[in-house]
């Protein structure tokens, strides 16, 4: 059987999955640094793609082209 991948995260495996406390973790989201969870019946959960594509720097903002 092929092991499962995960989806959405909890705030607890989140933060671990970007290997920060939880404390960390959700005063970054508080800041507004990373996203705010999506609510699914009650639980607030987190999309993993995002924050991989954020850990990789693919979601960083600012210019596309740096002029030197």
């Amino acid at each position: 059987m092929a092991a499962l991948s995960l989806i959405l995260a909890s705030e607890s495996k989140a933060a671990k999955l970007l290997d920060m406390k939880p404390s960390d973790f959700r005063a970054l989201v508080d800041a507004g640094v990373l996203p705010k969870p999506a609510e699914i019946g009650g639980f607030k959960r987190w999309d993993v793609e995002q924050l991989r594509a954020i850990a990789s720097g693919d979601l960083a903002s600012g210019p596309a082209v740096i002029e030197w």
